[in-house]
């Protein structure tokens, strides 16, 4: 069986990628898949035990089950929570995507299946000349989109959508995530984009709090995502 992979990139920041990927991860793995996760670039890490930590790739590793060396799920790893190309210029690291595609070629020979977490928004840049829509171009994944539901989320993810056409990626989906508990009228938000975003919902996950992504993974299609991906 030749190995799988999925790009999951976000509308924007905190909407909830690592909790839907992690909610991803949990669905393969029941489904009877190696279920192995990249986070590629991660900024905001704290060292314990003389190894560097970020929560979104910790969480990733939770959910897995399979677990990559943290070289290759994690290859760029920096210590600001801020912008990744800020972060990187900062500790002087250069954010090669060349390496990413390497580390992504590894992963593949270690698990059934491999989620590949974006960072930030669709368009986040990653030097003076790169974003990663880039990377993803580069990965050349079929892309899991991933709304947080709250005011504005329509625009966001059309945007996001058209994007992802102009680099000539496939969308094989979209995930609601109900980040705001309070945003009025979800249900109309979810219609209009089911009309207008060209693949189809794999799921609408309700808010947990706290976080659950084991039972996240419940609201999850993991049949329809892999016939997508196929």
């Amino acid at each position: 069986m030749t190995a799988l992979s999925l790009f999951v990139a976000g509308t924007d920041t905190e909407i909830g990628k690592t909790f839907v990927s992690s909610a991803l991860l949990h669905g393969l793995a029941r489904a009877g898949l190696r279920a192995a996760a990249m986070k590629p670039i991660a900024s905001g890490a704290t060292e314990r035990d003389g190894v560097l930590h970020n929560d979104d790739a910790d969480q990733l590793d939770a959910a897995a089950n399979v677990a990559l060396p943290n070289v290759i799920r994690t290859p760029f790893m920096m210590r600001e929570p801020i912008a990744p190309h800020i972060a990187a210029a900062r500790e002087g690291i250069a954010l090669d995507i060349g390496r990413i595609v390497d580390t992504h070629r590894f992963a593949l020979t270690q698990a059934d299946i491999v989620v590949v977490e974006g960072v930030g928004g669709f368009r986040v840049p990653l030097d003076d000349a790169h974003d990663t829509a880039d990377l993803a171009v580069a990965l050349g994944l079929p892309v899991v989109l991933v709304v947080g539901m709250r005011l504005g989320c329509i625009s966001h993810a059309l945007l996001t959508a058209e994007a992802i056409a102009a680099r000539g990626l496939r969308l094989a989906g979209w995930i609601a995530n109900h980040v705001d508990p309070d945003m009025l009228y979800p249900e109309e938000n979810i219609a209009t984009l089911k009309q207008r975003l060209p693949a189809p919902l794999l799921g609408v996950i309700p808010h947990f709090a706290p976080a659950d992504a084991a039972r996240a993974a419940d609201h999850l299609d993991a049949r329809v995502l892999l016939e997508r991906i196929r």
